[in-house]
């Protein structure tokens, strides 16, 4: 009998995970999703059925994994703890890769009392950096220090970002804005994102620079190591770069904000690079169709 399996998420990541577990036997795998050009694109490269829902409505996502035997989350990060809580609170087996900001072991209990298991940051990097430093530091009598540093460059760099999103733009700017978490003499401390810049040399690629990054996630609470940090590399120049655009405002999740005399109104777009740049425009200004403001 097969296993009914439901993603949540059509995305880059959403329909990688559709693709590779339709083609393994034993699955029966569909995926769920609000914007209908993502569900017929992953219906398309990966032959699985699809379902339009509201992914956003806890409700909505409580009611729709009932009836699933497992349940994959691909979801940004903003409804990242909301949806396992909804997936426990259904009493259904739940891996996720959301880069949540919130701690994911504040349900333990709930998940405990369903007799459910949720394996969170499940990804690349949180997820496979993460069990590769619990499986190593398991093969010592004594672990001191984890230090994770994470890539996932472009190999051809594209002036002015030197890099393109191969997930949700959304939480990709959320690496230059949240607090990254380290642990330091056995406590959990924090650093301001993208501070502590470090230059390091990899042969075949050359020179990134590495950054504070909030990776470490659920290692900070379950291994005993003293030491433990993660920084995320990127091409040289592109720490100064976001910092310019972070301290300026522009990652800013406000609506409206003011910069002394004049008020600025947010917007977003996705640029050939793959990457989300918030645009401000004078309310008195005007963008032409190239995006340059005049």
């Amino acid at each position: 009998m097969n296993t009914r399996v439901i993603v949540l998420g059509g995305g880059m990541i959403g329909s990688a995970m559709a693709r590779d577990l339709s083609s393994s036997a034993g699955f029966e795998v569909e995926v769920a999703d609000l914007r209908p050009e993502a569900l017929a694109t992953v219906a398309e490269r990966a032959g699985v059925r699809t379902v339009c829902a509201d992914l956003r409505d806890p409700g909505v996502v409580r009611e729709l994994v009932a009836g699933y035997d497992l349940v994959l989350g691909a979801l940004p990060s903003v409804i990242g703890f909301q949806t396992l809580r909804a997936v426990l609170e259904a009493r259904r087996h739940y891996v996720d890769i959301s880069f949540m900001p919130e701690n994911a072991l504040l349900l333990d209990e709930l998940a405990r009392d369903r007799g459910v298991t949720a394996i969170v940051d499940c990804g690349v990097a949180p997820g496979v950096s993460n069990m590769m430093a619990g499986f190593a530091a398991a093969q010592m009598d004594r672990c001191e220090r984890i230090e994770i540093y994470v890539g996932g460059l472009p190999q051809e760099r594209r002036w002015p970002f030197d890099y393109k999103a191969g997930f949700a733009p959304f939480d990709v700017i959320e690496e230059y804005t949240r607090p990254a978490r380290y642990v330091e003499n056995g406590r959990v401390v924090t650093r301001e994102a993208l501070s502590e810049p470090e230059l390091m040399d990899f042969a075949g690629v050359g020179t990134l620079e590495a950054f504070n990054t909030d990776g470490l996630r659920s290692l900070a609470f379950t291994l005993k190591v003293p030491f433990m940090k993660e920084k995320t590399l990127r091409y040289p120049g592109h720490v100064e770069l976001m910092r310019v655009l972070r301290d300026t405002g522009f990652f800013s999740k406000d609506p409206l904000v003011r910069f002394k005399w004049q008020w600025f109104v947010i917007f977003s777009f996705i640029g050939g690079l793959g990457f989300s740049i918030p645009f401000y425009w004078w309310l008195n200004g005007r963008a032409d169709p190239g995006g340059r403001l005049t």
